[in-house]
């Protein structure tokens, strides 16, 4: 049975173009709307089984449609975004309303340029529509998980505890993709500002998204979060989100452990590549002391090496296929035998921290024997 794909944008052009490229794919039925009014009279009257949604258009925009269509009949709906600041923040403030996922606008004139994102706008929205009635999406959009949202918001800043000359015992890594931003935001805020480990997040994301990203969750966390975009010494307590576009890995200078950017690999499909991190902590740290988390998200980026991690005595988590917006990720790491775990995503944080006090009071009691 085909999908019912309703596209919604202001610029006929674009529409044209949208229609084209799924039009073509027999996999699809399609019909379109001009503005986020026609979006939510026809999700009513149509009921198609997902959305593709642009953000800046007259009448009424993408999040005001978004909020009106996710209390009325929700459904899966990908952001249509712009690669600059202000579609990333609008893009993220979608994803918090319950947007499955999102695509960047091509650069430059949409004619010549469409082409490059017809296999992404195709996998996405097929993806998407496969999570229609996810109970964690639902879960999200109730009142009582909106008012703990704001009430997050509005908490006063809290103290961040230094973490200079803290030593660094052990590393958390996080890969996550499709879902993510949302999920993320319900993780890492719940990290203490005592939070004893460095965390490195690879969340496949565009280069222009990143640093507006690792700023929102700057101002949720009590720890410290930095977009890595240039070489940094590891720091106890601090949070990093690979630069979109690129890969990051860990390296060993001069006796430190840092994490820089590098150019994105060739040969890999997603940046920053989970696997490319995964392999980089192998090469350069012990397993024992190192957490690596794998959530929501289509594919395997990083099985393989969180895998190997694990089989060395890392401590793994994959989230659970309730939580997951799409379980490709966190499946193939169980399917592999890589997860130590399986949780969802509301009781990764609690473990996280368990964990990670477990391997400090271990450090401490090494250190402590060490000096008798």
């Amino acid at each position: 049975m085909a999908i019912r794909l309703l596209i919604v944008d202001d610029s006929a052009l674009m529409r044209r173009h949208l229609l084209q490229i799924f039009t073509q794919d027999k996999g699809f039925e399609v019909r379109i709307a001009r503005d986020g009014q026609q979006a939510i009279d026809e999700n009513l009257a149509w009921q198609p089984d997902v959305m593709t949604l642009d953000i800046n258009m007259p009448v009424m925009d993408g999040i005001t449609a978004l909020a009106h269509i996710m209390a009325s009949r929700p459904l899966p709906v990908v952001m249509v975004s712009s690669l600059t600041e202000r579609g990333a923040l609008a893009t993220f403030e979608a994803l918090a309303l319950g947007a499955v996922d999102f695509v960047t606008k091509p650069d430059g004139t949409i004619s010549l340029s469409i082409e490059r994102i017809r296999h992404e706008l195709i996998e996405k929205v097929t993806v998407a529509s496969g999570v229609a009635l996810k109970r964690h999406n639902a879960q999200r959009l109730t009142h009582q998980l909106r008012q703990e949202r704001i009430q997050r918001l509005s908490k006063p800043l809290i103290v961040r505890r230094s973490s200079v000359n803290r030593e660094i015992f052990g590393v958390v890594l996080i890969g996550v993709s499709t879902g993510g931003p949302s999920t993320l935001e319900d993780i890492l805020p719940k990290l203490d500002a005592d939070f004893p480990l460095p965390v490195i997040v690879a969340q496949h994301m565009p280069a222009s998204f990143t640093a507006p990203f690792a700023a929102r969750m700057n101002a949720q966390c009590a720890l410290n979060v930095v977009e890595v975009n240039k070489p940094m010494v590891l720091a106890a307590g601090q949070i990093y989100i690979g630069k979109g576009g690129a890969d990051t890995v860990i390296a060993n200078r001069v006796g430190k452990l840092m994490v820089l950017p590098k150019p994105p690999a060739r040969e890999l499909l997603y940046h920053p590549s989970v696997e490319m991190l995964g392999r980089s902590v192998l090469e350069h740290c012990n397993a024992e002391h190192v957490i690596a988390v794998m959530l929501t998200g289509m594919g395997g980026d990083g099985a393989e090496a969180f895998s190997e991690l694990k089989r060395q005595g890392a401590y793994t988590i994959a989230e659970s296929e309730d939580s997951a917006v799409v379980f490709g990720m966190p499946k193939e790491l169980i399917e592999r035998g890589g997860a130590k775990i399986v949780l969802p995503a509301d009781k990764i944080a609690a473990q996280m921290i368990r964990w990670a006090h477990d391997l400090e009071e271990r450090s401490l009691g090494y250190n402590k024997g060490q000096e008798n």
